[in-house]
């Protein structure tokens, strides 16, 4: 949906609230707080039911600001939403970048060295709250990727143009990185003759080498590079499909098949900011979570979910901890007014910072149960369990009371409760990972070209993808295909398109073109879990991944399609005008 703000202002109180399309309200009600000139605890903002957000909401920009300014200056609330034109032209735009970058490797395809140069149009000023560093800078760090890279330079720049500022896009910097990275490896394949696959099997890091620091100095956790590589190799069929392509090109077919595999920091914590130079600290979350006397729960988190599936996983994560049917869980996001303080949805955070803050809070709200329970029990604690709303005496289910009955006497006075135990049943945690986590994935695609109309069609797709303890492997799947549905945006539609005096020409869904369902494929999606060691639950995150992965494995894909020409995919969209111009400069068309 296209970005939309309603402002009202109670003069009575003095309290504004602001009801956005925002990811990150928390961020949003710092900033108003400080450029009204207003204290925090009168600025209210919701940002409930979005309808996707995918970063480029995660940014304040000045519409949502205009609106709070006039609400309060006329006494009466005041609405804008953005046409389809507005936000195409205004909303932050992402990975316009041109990348110069040379692989060093050894006869037997080690990876030797790595220089890369990134410049990218990062619009006419930077963004808030995440810099006009973001893109950039990510893709310079993360393009070393899964792999062993002793000697690695790198340098970025940013260049101010008149268009639309460059902001966070789901990938962040890293489905360029692996779009450089996997296709010099596919060239490095091929000039040695070494299978694709074996090659980057060669140089991954490997279960030795964790915890790994990368020569951008990113430290990855305990990952499963190889696995999630073999898994997608057997499932795919690899030599055979292989093999299928090229007998379909010496018949005269132009089909080809890539692989590309990735890893992605998520959770991040506070030892880094997501981006260089961030005015506000992005490391933490957390969670309230209130049982009330019916026994029913209440889990309050700072997230602002906008498709994510969050309300039900994060909905399972308290449930499992506090010991409750899911159906007992309530969640609440996206309400400043109503949630401790967080700062959003984005960088594959959410599952690991906020249910992070959910296990935290959940671990307290049991114990505390645990200790009334055994208070009307007249048990000891310890020989408590509490499953499915029901606290009972270990091997005696038949002496219990209900978390219900529990919830009562929390709230009934002092008489129900243990010597010096406060009333209620509320708790409030906050979760810093510190670092982050990690997570990764191998895709692998069969593509043809057709030799008319150079359209490009997806024959197979496939991935292997490690999100760490799986918590609802139809969410996880869920996101793998909206991740690669936008990814196949990327790879083959999406572009915007300016003149030469910097006026947009693809101000329409006409022009600007998305994937529908006829170009987005069927996928096959396959699970390697290597819990994080590093986070709580085991949790990773993996919002963003299938968007990372998709560009490179499509672009490795119609290159090997196109081998017998000696073409190589250097630019993206795929369009056909584009692989016509490849074709004929290759001598065929």
């Amino acid at each position: 949906e296209n970005r939309g703000a309603l402002a009202e202002y109670a003069s009575a109180g003095g309290t504004l609230t602001l009801r956005s399309s925002a990811q990150c309200p928390g961020i949003v009600s710092d900033v108003l707080a400080d450029l009204l000139d207003m204290p925090e605890h009168l600025i209210r903002v919701v940002a409930t039911d979005v309808g996707g957000g995918f970063g480029a909401k995660a940014s304040l920009y000045p519409e949502e600001i205009a609106v709070c300014v006039m609400a309060r200056r006329l006494g009466r609330p005041v609405k804008w939403i953005g046409d389809r034109r507005e936000d195409l032209l205004a909303t932050s735009h992402a990975w316009d970048e041109i990348v110069e970058a040379e692989l060093g490797v050894a006869a037997d395809g080690t990876i030797v060295g790595l220089r890369a140069e990134v410049r990218a149009d990062v619009g006419a000023y930077s963004i808030y709250p995440w810099t006009a560093a973001i893109e950039p800078v990510q893709t310079i760090s993360f393009l070393p990727g899964p792999y062993r890279v002793e000697h690695y330079r790198g340098r970025t720049r940013g260049i101010a143009t008149c268009k639309a500022p460059m902001g966070p896009y789901r990938g962040v910097g890293r489905p360029p990185a692996v779009f450089v990275m996997e296709g010099l490896l596919d060239r490095a394949a091929r000039r040695l003759g070494i299978d694709p696959t074996e090659l980057r099997l060669r140089n991954f890091i490997r279960a030795e080498d964790f915890p790994y620091k990368s020569p951008s100095g990113i430290v990855w956790d305990r990952s499963s590079f190889t696995e999630t590589m073999l898994c997608a190799r057997g499932a795919l069929g690899w030599e055979a499909a292989r093999a299928e392509a090229a007998r379909a090109r010496a018949s005269g077919r132009w089909v080809g098949v890539g692989v590309a595999s990735y890893v992605e920091l998520t959770g991040i914590g506070s030892a880094i900011p997501v981006s260089p130079g961030m005015p506000v600290p992005t490391g933490t979350e957390a969670a309230t979570i209130r049982v009330d006397p019916s026994g029913m729960v209440t889990a309050v988190f700072g997230i602002a979910s906008h498709g994510q599936g969050l309300e039900t996983t994060l909905a399972q994560v308290v449930a499992d901890e506090v010991g409750v049917p899911l159906a007992s869980v309530r969640v609440v996001h996206g309400d400043t007014a109503l949630s401790p303080y967080g700062t959003g949805t984005y960088a594959s955070r959410s599952t690991v910072l906020a249910g992070g803050a959910g296990i935290l809070a959940g671990r307290d709200v049991r114990e505390k149960l645990l200790r009334i329970a055994a208070h009307l029990l007249e048990a000891d604690p310890a020989d408590l369990v509490v499953r499915d709303g029901r606290v009972a005496v270990r091997g005696l289910p038949d002496r219990h009371v209900t978390v219900r009955d529990v919830a009562k006497a929390a709230y009934g006075g002092v008489r129900h409760l243990p010597r010096g135990m406060e009333p209620g049943l509320e708790v409030t945690r906050f979760y810093d990972p510190y670092y982050g986590t990690a997570s990764n994935a191998t895709h692998m695609a069969v593509v043809e070209v057709d030799r008319g109309t150079f359209h490009v069609r997806i024959l197979r797709y496939l991935v292997t993808e490690d999100c760490g303890r799986i918590i609802n492997p139809l969410v996880v799947d869920g996101q793998v295909h909206g991740g690669v549905a936008q990814g196949v945006g990327a790879a083959l539609l999406e572009e915007m398109v300016y003149d030469g005096e910097g006026q947009l020409l693809t101000g329409t869904l006409m022009d600007y073109l998305v994937p529908t369902a006829s170009e987005v494929p069927a996928m096959e999606v396959h699970h390697v879990e290597t819990p994080s060691p590093t986070a709580l639950g085991g949790f990773r995150g993996m919002g963003e991944g299938g968007t990372i992965g998709a560009p490179a494995v499509l672009a490795n894909a119609v290159s090997d399609a196109l081998s017998d020409l000696g073409v190589e995919v250097n630019e993206l969209p795929l369009s056909p005008e584009r692989l016509f111009r490849l074709a004929r400069r290759a001598g065929a068309a």
